[in-house]
């Protein structure tokens, strides 16, 4: 793997680690600073920060598994398994509620992210 593989692949972990901790501070180390989120359609750190900040706020017991993630040079896809949500398993629902998200990283930092949920909202 190229450097610029593993420098993928570690600042997306760096990113579920920084969501599982509560830890918002450290988003100015893993997005960049023009960071766009393309499923809550806004720009920059302060929106993650507040939209999870939402997230723990309404779902204290929240956690996100990566189960798979795949790098193809500067591209890393995501699945992953949310675990403490309010009803997470919705009706029907046989397992808890997934994610799939792409980003886009760009000088060790993420600067895009496209996602979906079970959930029927846009992931982060």
């Amino acid at each position: 793997m190229t450097d610029d593989v593993h420098e993928a692949r570690a600042v997306g972990l760096r990113m579920y680690e920084a969501f599982n901790g509560r830890d918002l501070a450290a988003l100015e180390t893993i997005l960049a600073p023009d960071f766009v989120s393309h499923p809550l359609r806004t720009a920059g750190i302060g929106a993650v920060a507040d939209a999870w900040s939402r997230m723990f706020a309404a779902h204290p017991d929240i956690q996100v598994t990566v189960e798979d993630m795949l790098v193809d040079r500067d591209r890393v896809a995501v699945r992953s398994v949310l675990r403490g949500l309010s009803n997470s398993v919705p009706d029907g629902a046989e397992s808890a509620p997934i994610m799939m998200e792409i980003f886009r990283v760009q000088h060790g930092l993420i600067a895009e992210l496209w996602g979906l949920s079970s959930l029927g909202r846009p992931a982060s």
